[in-house]
């Protein structure tokens, strides 16, 4: 009878086809790359065919390589839903998160996956609206959880994330020089706008407000076709554009904190559930300088932190 595959190499398999790289794969499935490549060393002997071949500094899955991935992801996800069934402790029923759409488009993806995976018995119903509004909702109990700014004048939320202000242009638009600077920014209760019209009016240098948004893909379409000055936090910063300093003559800026509000009542084992997800999705988020990625990985995971004064981010 033939030996059966490891469920543990398998999912340490899926995690080099969805990252591309043993590197980054090592992370996922908290191993060390020569334990990663020792796993594949043996389930390639297993299988009797070669899984990956090398393509430049990557590696790429084969045919045969592409034959097992589906069968894996079967195989993974029948292992985890047997688990489940028979975990007395399993998590069910929905639960309401809200979110800034700024925030929903860097961080969610990673969490929703985390978790459901984890706990595929529980509804994620997700909001987006500005954290001032998603702090109402969660004073009327209207929501579960929320990742919002953290601002501790107007609300109270935990620190699960700290990370750098900037100020953003387009990188391939020039300014207007001797003209107020143009801003495009959240409403008039946005922190960060606050933050960036009380550093300018620290400076004395004149500004004009010529787009208003909460949604920030709106704001970053107005920098990105050069028609505006804005701030966004570092792991908010889009390829195309310029990080400005102090050398153009714009201040530096408070970092700014992300905070999680949980609803009073809510159970305890779900909230520290998504809780626990959302810290350690956060925790991952620690973008390496370009120079720190292998060539082939520059097209995939274009890294946008530890940014030089006048960075510009490169395009996809």
């Amino acid at each position: 009878m033939s030996a059966p595959l490891d469920i543990d190499q398998l999912q340490t398999f899926v995690a080099i086809a969805d990252t591309g790289s043993f590197t980054r794969a090592a992370e996922r499935v908290f191993k060390t790359q020569s334990a990663v490549s020792m796993q594949m060393r043996r389930l390639e002997e297993r299988i009797g065919k070669r899984l990956f071949v090398k393509d430049g500094r990557g590696n790429r899955l084969t045919t045969e390589g592409e034959r097992l991935l589906n069968y894996a992801r079967r195989m993974i996800r029948l292992n985890n839903e047997a688990i489940a069934a028979f975990d007395d402790n399993r998590l069910e029923g929905t639960l309401r998160i809200g979110t800034p759409d700024d925030y929903a488009d860097r961080y969610m993806p990673e969490i929703i996956m985390r978790f459901a995976k984890t706990h595929p018995n529980v509804e994620l119903f997700i909001v987006c609206e500005p954290s001032v509004d998603l702090a109402e909702k969660m004073n009327k109990g209207e929501l579960d959880i929320a990742l919002v700014t953290h601002n501790p004048r107007q609300r109270h939320s935990d620190v699960v994330r700290t990370e750098p202000l900037c100020w953003v242009m387009s990188a391939n638009h020039p300014l207007p020089e001797n003209a107020p600077v143009p801003l495009a920014v959240g409403r008039r209760d946005c922190l960060w706008r606050q933050v960036a019209c009380g550093a300018l009016d620290s400076l004395g240098r004149e500004y004009q407000v010529l787009f208003t948004s909460w949604s920030s893909t709106v704001v970053a379409a107005a920098v990105m076709a050069g028609m505006a000055v804005s701030v966004l936090p570092e792991s908010a910063l889009r390829p195309g554009m310029k990080v400005l300093t102090q050398a153009d003559g714009f201040p530096p800026l408070a970092p700014v904190q992300i905070g999680i509000m949980r609803r009073p009542g809510l159970s305890q084992s779900l909230s520290n559930a998504i809780a626990s997800h959302i810290t350690a999705c956060l925790d991952n988020i620690t973008p390496l300088a370009s120079e720190d990625l292998p060539e082939s990985e520059l097209k995939v995971f274009p890294r946008l932190s530890r940014l030089r004064p006048g960075s510009v981010l490169p395009g996809w």
